[in-house]
This record gives C-alpha cells, structure tokens and sequence, in this order.
C-alpha cells in the first residue's frame, strides 16, 4: 500500500529523486573506496616509512570526505525537497478527497480520523519518503559492496558473515512481524485520542454544566495511557532490538581481530587489509542498522499508508453525473415524487413516499415531531444524500442529473447548527457571493435583523468573528447565517429550523422582513415553532416519514389532528 501511494504521487519528482539517487550512489562508491586507501596508507606508507606517500594518500582521502559531505548536503536538500512536496500533495489529495464525501462518508470515518489522517499520517509517510531516499539506496550499495570487498580482501576470513548475516536477517525479521500489527494500532488510538480531546474542547461549556470535567479527564486519561502502552510496547520491542545488533556487531568485530591477527602473525594478511577488511565489515554492519532504522520507519509508514489510501480510494456515494442535464427555464420549482429515503444499514426508511411541490413565490413550512424526517428532506434537497426510491426535481431535471455546483449555486442554506467561519462578519456574508458590496451586507443584516448588533460592533463588518462563531451569541449567529443565505441571492431559500434561537419580537420582524425580500424565491422552513409557519402559504406536516396533513394553517386546523395536536401543544387550547 506504501508502495503503490509512492507510486503514484512521486513521478512529478522524479528530477530530484534521480539526483538524490547519483549523488547517493557516488558517496556509496566513495566510501568503499577509502578503506582500500586507508590499507595502503598502512602497507605503502606506515610500514615503509614512506611519508610523501602517507601526505599524497591522506589527501585524496581528505578531499574525498570534503566531497562526501558537500554531496551529503545537497542530497538532503533533494531529500528534503521530494518528502515535503509529497506531503503537501499527499493532503492536499485527501482534502479534495474529503471535499466530495456525503454525509454518509463523513459518518463513516469520522472528523477525528479524518484530521488525524491527513496530518499525522501524511507526517508518517512524509518521514519515511526522507529517510528512504537516502538509506534505501545506501544501505544495499554499502551491504552489497562491503561483502564484494570483503571477501575480494580474504576469503576465508569473509565466512564470519555467514553466520552475522543471517542472524541479523533474524532480529530484522522478528521486529518486522510484531511491530507491523502494533503501529496499526497505535494509528486507531490517535484516532481515539483526537475523538475524545475535540468532544471535550468543543463541548467543555456542557461539561461543565453537567459537572462532568472529573469523568472525562478520565475518559482522557484511559485513552492517553491505552495509546502510551502500545506505544511503550513497540519500543520495548526496539530497546531489545537494538541491544541485540550491537552485540552481534561486537562479537563479529572480537571475531575478525581474533582470526585475523592470527593471519596477519602468520603472514598470511598484511595488517593494513585486515585494517580494510575490519572497516568493510563496519560499512556491512553499518548498512544492516540503517535497514534496522529504516525497519522502525516501515511499519508505521505503511500502517499510515493504508489509512490514507483508505479515504482516497473511497468513492463518494454523492458524486456528478458523466452528463449533467441543465434545465431550460431556471425558476426555483421543486417536485417530490413518490419520494421514499432510508439510511445505510437502517432498518426501515426514515421517508415514505412523499410527493408535494415546492413554488417559486411561496413559503412553505415543514414541521412535525422530533425524528419524523424533516430535516432529511432538506438534506436530499441539496444531495447530501440521494434518495432510495423516487426522485426529486429541481427546476424540472432530477437532481441526480444535474451539476452538483450548479445544483448548490441555486440554494441558500441556513442550516439547523448555524456554522461561522473564522474571519471577519464581511467575510463570512460573502461566502456565497465574493462580489457583494457594502451595501448589499447592510440590506442583508437589515431583514435578519443583525443591523443593530453589527453596527454596535468597534469594527462593524469588519468585526472579527471567531472558529464557528463562538464570541457571538446563538441568535447572533442564526442571523448572521441568514444574511450569509441573503446575500447569495438564491433562488431557493431553505431554512433548516433556524429561528430556534430567536425571541417571539425577533421571530416576526425577521419573517415579515424575509417574505418581502423574498418574493420570487422558493422558501422553505422547517421548524419546531407552530409561531414561526402560521402565516406560511402553505404547510406540509410530517409524522414518522409520511405526509399527514397539508394546507395553510386554517386548513389544516379542521383537517388535521395531527397538526391541532402540535398547536394545542404550543400555542394552547384557546389558539386552537
């Protein structure tokens, strides 16, 4: 999975990855190089006295080490500039990726798996790409050619690598098949940890009122210490590792001065070969912990890989058609027909066959119990999911058929959670129209009646607005997230029981205001408050995913006892 992520977000890198491969590959032969110098400096120079040939030779291997680390820079550099550029193009793939989930893929991964997964992750796989750039190309060069230049030093003395090899193979192997499941799960614990540290941050003001701080400072603590104990447990696993690779690279150096000085006394080997064949066996040991290293990196990277591919390969379940259908006349119509939606692996459909239209010129209200399906009819309006049977038409073309920018380039949404982004109040009213000017914020602040407010602001439009808008009050924010609605100029309005937060006064001036400003555009409103759709043209009532009543208030109070319930339930006997 590593591999094939590589795969396919290197090759707009393949200029520095080949430099950092030649420059890789000269140091790699250049450092094979100098133990043969460094044995003639001892068989020529040292042992013959010959002092110019100990100055001549110590300066080639002087400058070649000069070269090594000039070269060891820009390789990094490249490195560097590869790993990075990766990353940045890694995130920003799952970005977009996450840009196109529905509804249904974000409540499959989650908004912690996400964050953690494009950051922590992409993290993983980016310090991995710079350690292997470098490492996996020495690391066999210097392993391979060590044991060329070993054995071409002495043969006999090169069997001690038949048994360091292998029993390095081993510890490399082990750590390979406990370390790979372990990482893994250190991911789903961040995973974890990011989950219950945002529900805290986020919901601290209801911990608090509930006096639940003392219950999820442990929640915190036993998902802190289940991810320090893995993680205690991969490295108990490298403390041993690692132990174990030094001892078998001090016994292997016992070994060689042993039976080497044997050969040397005897004649056999000149002193300044097993000087050589020492420093070989060093680059071979050398190599092996570099793959050691590289090992610790592997896992994890790979671990990370998998998640990441995850999102990029998960198809949206919401996506464009291969040809989007343009209506001819663009008048805001929308028609339910014989509409039925359920939810992934639900056991019975949240809507049941609705059918209704949705007028140009009209307010229509939606409203029913807690869980009848209102809100789920706003969110098949804009596609944030599609329907299971039936089909809705905006404007005359499905809207499976259409465009999806197009499609939301038609609504403005006034969500049940009003969202403010980070930035100042002009910012956020222009979100859907970047041309807007001052005047039409003012006109829009006006019918949502947050003029007043706004302008008692220091700044005024200008006036910052915090992360999801938390330094303004709950009806502040509803009135700015219809303005935000107000200024786009739609031509379908949906207002997703977005007057919750406004009192009864607020309430009629802003509907009163919003039916003028209105008047060619199809409005609807889902709402819990019988106050807030009185006056509505027309009123569609919802009980457990069916349609049980429609028409205008009055009508509906002789025909629908569904409807009278809700009223006698708010507004009293006496307004029914």
């Amino acid at each position: 999975m590593l591999i094939a992520l590589l795969r396919r977000h290197l090759p707009p890198y393949a200029r520095p990855v080949a430099i950092v491969a030649v420059l890789v590959l000269i140091q790699s032969i250049a450092n094979l190089y100098l133990p043969n110098l460094n044995a003639d400096i001892i068989n020529n120079g040292v042992t013959k006295g010959d002092t110019d040939y100990i100055l001549r030779t110590g300066g080639i291997m002087l400058a070649l080490t000069l070269l090594l680390g000039v070269l060891s820079i820009v390789s990094v550099y490249f490195a560097s500039l590869t790993s990075m550029g990766v990353g940045r193009d890694v995130r920003s793939a799952i970005f977009e990726r996450v840009q196109h989930f529905s509804a249904r893929e974000m409540n499959r991964f989650g908004t912690p798996s996400l964050i953690t997964r494009n950051t922590n992750d992409v993290q993983q796989v980016q310090l991995f790409l710079q350690i292997a750039l470098t490492i996996l190309v020495t690391a066999p060069i210097m392993a391979i050619g060590g044991i060329i230049m070993a054995v071409r030093e002495d043969a006999t003395l090169s069997l001690i690598l038949v048994v360091i090899v292998p029993l390095m193979a081993l510890v490399i192997g082990t750590l390979l098949i406990i370390a790979v499941p372990l990482f893994r799960q250190m991911q789903v614990k961040i995973d974890k940890l990011t989950q219950v540290l945002r529900e805290q941050i986020t919901g601290i003001r209801v911990l608090r009122a509930f006096i639940r701080v003392r219950s999820e400072r442990e929640r915190f603590e036993r998902a802190n210490a289940d991810l320090t104990a893995t993680a205690l447990r991969v490295n108990r696993i490298f403390a041993l590792a690692m132990p174990s690779l030094l001892g078998i690279m001090n016994l292997s150096t016992v070994a060689i001065l042993w039976f080497g000085g044997h050969l040397v006394d005897s004649g056999d080997m000149p002193i300044g070969n097993l000087t050589a064949f020492l420093m070989y066996i060093f680059q071979i040991l050398f190599a092996v912990m570099m793959a050691v290293f590289m090992v610790i990196l592997v896992p994890r990277a790979e671990a990370s890989a998998q998640r990441i591919d995850e999102v990029l390969r998960t198809v949206p379940s919401v996506v464009d058609p291969p040809s989007p259908v343009e209506p001819e006349r663009l008048t805001g119509f929308i028609r339910f027909e014989d509409v039925t939606f359920a939810y992934p692996h639900s056991e019975r459909p949240v809507l049941h066959d609705l059918s209704f239209q949705l007028r140009p010129g009209e307010t229509t209200a939606i409203i029913g119990g807690t869980g009848s399906g209102k809100t789920t009819v706003i969110a098949l309006i804009t596609r944030g999911f599609d329907v299971t049977g039936g089909r809705i038409l905006v404007d005359g073309v499905d809207v499976r058929e259409r465009s999806l920018e197009h499609l939301w380039g038609r609504i403005g949404l006034v969500p049940q959670a009003a969202y403010l982004f980070k930035g100042t109040v002009a910012e956020n009213l222009r979100f859907g129209n970047e041309s807007a000017r001052d005047a039409d914020l003012w006109r829009a602040l006006e019918v949502a009646q947050a003029r007043d407010f706004v302008a008692s602001m220091p700044a005024q439009l200008d006036a910052p607005i915090d992360q999801g808008g938390t330094n303004v009050s709950g009806g502040q924010r509803q009135r700015l997230a219809i303005a935000r609605a107000l200024v786009k100029r739609p031509a379908i309005y949906l207002f997703d029981d977005c007057f919750s937060a406004l009192d009864a006064a607020t309430d009629a001036r802003l509907r009163m205001a919003l039916r003028a400003e209105t008047t060619e555009a199809t409005v609807v409103i889902v709402a819990q408050r019988v106050s807030t759709i009185l006056h509505a043209d027309r009123i569609i009532v919802i009980d457990e995913g069916r349609i049980v009543g429609s028409g205008t208030h009055a009508e509906l109070m002789a025909s629908s006892s569904e409807y009278r319930e809700i009223v006698e339930s708010q507004l009293g006997e006496s307004a029914a």
